[in-house]
């Protein structure tokens, strides 16, 4: 008795449909426009509430999605300020924990008393000299 392997060929077909911009004046071509007007804007101005009315702003002129934002521009600005904030406590909260973990690094380094501040400052690159200092200073303080 012995081993039996078999080999099987698996293809994949994967579709993808791509919308893109037009010359249609449909709903769909008409959020696209919107969306590439509102990057166009943050770029400008940043995840603010003036890339958000510029972007309403625009649109109305160029009479895209023209009714519904005349009729609904207070809600299309709150829900579009909520996604930054969104993004924004999300981005908070990212960078809090990278230096939370780089401060640890640190600490770690700093205990184990092999390198010289500069050093660690070369290996955890987002804390300063004079947070290492810190750091130090309350590491010998605890010991």
């Amino acid at each position: 008795m012995g081993l039996r392997t078999d080999n099987f060929n698996v293809n994949f077909e994967v579709k993808a449909k791509v919308i893109y911009e037009s010359d249609t004046d449909d709903i769909i071509n008409q959020y696209i426009i919107f969306c590439k007007v509102f990057n166009e804007q943050t770029k400008r101005y940043g995840m603010t509430q003036k890339a958000v009315t510029e972007t309403i702003c625009i649109c109305k002129d160029r009479n895209v999605l023209r009714e519904y934002l005349a009729q609904r521009e207070k809600e299309v600005v709150t829900i579009m300020m909520s996604l930054f904030d969104e993004e924004q406590i999300m981005k908070s909260f990212i960078k809090s924990e990278r230096h939370d973990e780089a401060r640890e690094t640190a600490e770690r380094m700093i205990k184990m008393g092999k390198l010289s501040l500069d050093e660690i400052a070369l290996c955890v690159h987002s804390l300063s000299l004079d947070e290492l200092r810190e750091l130090e200073a309350e590491v010998m303080q605890l010991a």
